[in-house]
């Protein structure tokens, strides 16, 4: 019998038959290991410990303590579970696809009947009872025409329609969880009693089209969350829990900041509040801007199909771009035009006005542009994701070797800002060339090479993701973690050798040649609309003073104090503070808990104490204690207070 050699991660080797599977190969190192082993990684693939190994190969066997692979098992396990127990229930509901997801997984199907909550009680409690029969896992490898067969006898039309889709004729995986079976690439765990009974949780039901295609058949999904262990289980729900006091979309009604409305899906309407939060963001960033010698430019959101068809995004992006027919006076045909999706295309423009030399590099151009892309209505969430939003957009032209510097100056940047606004953790991914893109190999090494050099200056920790940068170039994404521990990508910064080329961009360099810049598409915040949601969920309301749309009240204890109230607010305002009078006929026990809702940082309570002292008792967002101030003094600390960070 043939031999095949597997290297394992501690460098030794071992000889093994042709066709060896994964716990063979556990269970010749030692039987705890193999009564441990969940799957293995071979050659960076993770594998099924059922799984024949027919080469030469790296080899690691994974248990439950390694995270990962551990969790992709137990969630993709969970998800087979629950489409059997939805089967067991219900014989007659038809079965889709289950994927993992971020902390979990969903399964599709087709029913008549809605689910109800009790009715995922009574699937939780069925899963776990199959849990409890620990029934073995086991796999086989059919032809399609034996796989269709088996699917049609059974009535599953959605699993025949999947095998029909599938390109190529390679044969396919069939899992059995016991006796309920699936179409699966696998892996999966070697029996259901694997499985934490008491780490998952059934989370909801939506509805969700046959393969993504609202001209498909509707089905049921049912989502899940699921961790290795009780208490990770709980910490989720936990967050969940506090995530859900948090949403932006409660506390801006709460707090009097935007709505959205169905007679613009997708655009948000600012109230003064919310606004007040926007500008102050807005004249923070622009001084940043300012400081880091970028020049700020405005351009038109109306722009001619011509422009984005030079440019590629009109093939590319087509059916996300909002189109403005025009009758043109004297026109045979309609002028198309399109609401910009992205600013890049108008800001190469700008930098085409003139000719440019290598003195004049890099040109940092930046705008607070506003853009418009067309989200379906399933997919648009409060701010996080709209059809109408405005970037903190910027775009630097410069040679190949002032990439690795304007990559540094804008990590620093960045880093610099997240901090002002309370965000002291961030991780980043550079994704590398793929496969197919533009610009040689020459340049991209440079490109590359550059970034991770520029990463490397502010921190070790990121991760390089091969193959998945943009076809123009290699980027580095930027994602923080908030007060709970959520992860919100919103920096970018992505080196562009495409768009120039596309659009005519040139310089005269030191030779007196022509030549192409490099340009560098990056952002801090992302869009402001969903900066914004982000700031409210991470402070739960409760904004940096400076930031605060309503940063003071001066609440009247008594009638008799109004005329004090007044003068209170005078000097506030004039000190160039948010304040406002609340001199209505009620108990100050009811102003304070009405403003705290409102997430007023400070309520300056005003009785007749305070009138004849000429002081204000100060009392902050969350505290019960006050504490009384001359009325300058008060009025200078609160100054001070509100200075924006980069100010101060």
């Amino acid at each position: 019998m043939t031999q095949i050699s597997l290297t394992f991660p501690d460098g030794n080797r071992r000889d093994y038959p042709r066709g060896v599977t994964a716990a063979e190969v556990a269970q010749s190192i030692a039987p705890s290991l193999a009564k441990a082993a969940i799957s293995a990684s071979v050659d960076g693939r993770h594998w099924d410990l059922q799984w024949p190994i027919e080469r030469d190969a790296a080899i690691a066997i994974h248990t439950m303590k390694d995270d990962a692979p551990a969790l992709e098992l137990i969630r993709h396990d969970f998800a087979h579970v629950m489409a059997r127990a939805v089967q067991k229930l219900w014989p007659e509901v038809k079965v889709t696809i289950g994927p993992v997801v971020e902390n979990g997984w969903y399964y599709d199907f087709d029913r008549d009947e809605p689910f109800t909550p009790e009715d995922l009680g009574a699937i939780e409690k069925e899963m776990k009872a199959i849990i409890a029969e620990r029934d073995p896992v086991k796999t086989e490898v059919w032809d399609r025409s034996r796989a269709i067969d088996h699917y049609v006898r059974k009535n599953e039309p959605f699993k025949v329609e999947l095998i029909e889709a599938i390109p190529g004729d390679e044969p396919l995986r069939m899992y059995w969880h016991g006796h309920w079976q699936d179409l699966c690439r696998g892996p999966h765990l070697q029996n259901t009693g694997q499985l934490p009974a008491d780490a998952f949780k059934l989370m909801s039901v939506a509805g969700a089209y046959w393969r993504g295609d609202h001209r498909n058949k509707q089905l049921q999904r049912i989502y899940g969350v699921a961790f290795r262990n009780r208490e990770d289980l709980k910490a989720h729900l936990t967050m969940l829990e506090e995530a859900a006091k948090r949403d932006h979309r409660k506390l801006g009604r709460e707090m009097e900041l935007f709505h959205l409305q169905e007679e613009a899906p997708g655009m948000v309407f600012w109230h003064p509040n919310g606004w007040t939060i926007w500008r102050a963001l807005e004249d923070y960033m622009r001084r940043r801007l300012r400081q880091a010698g970028y020049k700020e430019i405005r351009t038109p959101q109306v722009v001619d199909r011509i422009l984005w068809e030079r440019s590629g995004h009109w093939e590319a992006y087509r059916e996300n771009m909002f189109i403005v027919e025009v009758d043109e006076e004297g026109a045979k045909e309609k002028r198309i035009n399109a609401l910009k999706p992205m600013n890049c295309p108008c800001h190469v423009q700008v930098y085409n006005q003139g000719l440019k030399s290598y003195r004049d590099l890099p040109l940092r151009l930046a705008e607070f542009g506003s853009c418009h892309r067309y989200e379906s209505s399933g997919s648009m969430h409060g701010l996080m994701r709209v059809r109408g939003f405005t970037q903190d957009d910027a775009h630097i032209f410069c040679t190949e070797d002032q990439i690795e510097t304007e990559c540094a100056d804008f990590i620093g940047l960045l880093s610099s800002v997240y901090r002002d606004l309370g965000f002291t953790k961030f991780d980043v991914k550079l994704s590398t060339r793929p496969e197919v893109r533009v610009g040689s190999d020459e340049v991209w090494d440079k490109a590359e090479a550059a970034l991770e050099n520029a990463v490397r200056k502010v921190t070790n920790d990121y991760v390089v993701d091969p193959g998945e940068g943009a076809f123009y170039g290699p980027k580095l994404d930027f994602k923080l973690t908030d007060a709970i521990g959520r992860e919100w990508q919103c920096g970018t910064f992505q080196a562009d050798f495409n768009l120039p080329m596309r659009l005519g961009a040139e310089y005269v360099g030191e030779d007196g040649a022509k030549h192409r810049p490099v340009m560098l598409h990056r952002a801090i915040l992302g869009s402001f609309e969903r900066f914004i949601g982000i700031l409210i969920e991470n402070y739960a309301g409760r904004m940096p003073f400076w930031l605060a749309p309503r940063q003071i009240v001066v609440a009247s204890i008594v009638s008799d104090a109004d005329p004090y109230v007044a003068e209170v607010v005078a000097r506030l305002t004039a000190a160039g503070l948010r304040a406002e009078a609340d001199t209505r006929n009620e108990k100050i026990n009811y102003k304070v808990r009405e403003h705290s809702v409102g997430k007023v940082p400070v309520i300056l309570a005003i009785g007749m104490k305070e009138v004849e002292e000429q002081s204000v008792s100060i009392r902050r967002l969350g505290e019960t204690r006050t504490e009384t101030q001359p009325l300058g003094d008060a009025v200078a600390a609160l100054r001070a207070e509100a200075t924006p960070p980069d100010l101060r």
